[in-house]
């Protein structure tokens, strides 16, 4: 991240994750079985697109079907910037597609 507060508290505030650890360069979330992570960048290549419009990182969320359009209402009245509203993609999928502070793009999905 570059920005390691205005990360650390999007996500803290929108997901209800368990905090496994933090400090000034990094927090932890425990998220099921999944450790995830944001750490300040120190590196040219972390976390980061081939160009400056093209996000590091995308993160796919699985929920039940009839949960993707309350997560979607959740989103915007908390006022997240979303890249693609509620949709029954092709796939058999829901999503909703949105960013972090960053630019990274997050996944809500279903499979329906």
């Amino acid at each position: 991240c570059d920005d390691m507060e205005a990360m650390k508290a999007f996500y803290r505030e929108l997901f209800p994750f368990e905090i496994r650890g933090e400090s000034d360069t990094g927090l932890s979330f425990r998220a099921g079985s999944i450790l995830f992570s944001l750490r300040q960048r120190t590196r040219d290549y972390d976390g980061r697109g081939p160009r400056a419009d093209v996000p590091g990182v995308q993160l796919a969320f699985l929920v039940q079907p009839d949960e993707v359009e309350p997560c979607y209402q959740e989103l915007v009245a908390r006022g997240v910037e979303i890249s693609e509203p509620t949709t029954d993609q092709p796939r058999g999928h829901r999503t909703v597609y949105f960013k972090d502070p960053e630019g990274n793009l997050l996944e809500i999905y279903a499979e329906i």
